[in-house]
């Protein structure tokens, strides 16, 4: 079975639209997407609308939590754009999301089994980010006997296999190639070009194999929205793929 897997799409649509273009010539059967699908100064509402179109088996991550549920004066300006861009019947689509799901071998999180804020790959300490040592890994993945655990969270295209076998894969991020953050501890990801990412999974007969791809489009087209919406940060992490 072969399995396009995309996560962090943040409401940039023209990234999406490339992916899908892309994936339509390599014979993917199913797609997953992992949340994080609205969030930013780009194009929410429409986002939505193509989402909700597709029809993919997809989660909620920590931006649709927040998005929903955070007060408007307790949200960043990211969630707060897309918030205040949703229809009613969009925010209850995004209210049906599961915050994980399981499809036979496969399970799909946002950021570990337990926590939608804490990543699975990587670890954030009070030194920055840096890729977690396979104990972290094990530790996180917990006793799931999935044969592949699929994550997001962290925009940072990574693949991992665990001693007993099972597959770990973060596509990386559709719609933002970079980052700052100051939770757990000021820290950013840079993905150092501005190409949308996503992954291909396959089962083949001896378990899971994982592809990281990345996709061209008009990244200069999507940083110049988000400069008229007042987002400079976004605009050169757009244009670039760094902080």
């Amino acid at each position: 079975m072969r399995i396009a897997v995309v996560s962090d799409i943040h409401g940039n649509l023209a990234a999406l639209e490339a992916v899908l273009a892309d994936l339509g010539g390599r014979g993917v059967e199913q797609v997953l997407d992992l949340g994080d699908l609205l969030s930013g100064p780009l194009r929410p509402g429409e986002t939505c609308d193509r989402l909700i179109e597709l029809d993919w088996p997809t989660i909620a991550g920590n931006h649709e939590r927040q998005v929903l549920y955070d007060p408007p004066e307790g949200m960043g300006e990211s969630d707060r754009y897309a918030a205040a861009d949703l229809r009613p019947d969009q925010r209850q689509w995004l209210q049906s999301l599961p915050p994980s799901r399981r499809l036979g071998e496969v399970l799909m999180v946002h950021g570990t089994p337990a926590s939608d804020l804490e990543p699975l790959l990587e670890t954030i300490d009070a030194d920055g980010i840096r890729a977690a040592t396979a104990q972290e890994i094990d530790a996180r993945a917990g006793a799931s006997d999935a044969r592949l655990i699929l994550c997001g969270h962290t925009h940072t295209p990574r693949i991992a296999r665990l001693a007993d076998g099972r597959l770990i894969v973060n596509p990386g991020s559709v719609g933002l190639q970079a980052y700052a953050s100051e939770q757990p501890h000021p820290h950013k990801v840079e993905n150092a070009s501005p190409h949308a990412r996503y992954a291909i999974v396959e089962r083949g007969a001896d378990g899971w194999d994982a592809q990281l791809l990345q996709v061209e489009y008009d990244w200069n087209a999507a940083a110049a929205l988000a400069e008229r919406n007042g987002r400079p940060d976004w605009a050169k992490a757009l244009a670039t793929g760094r902080m």
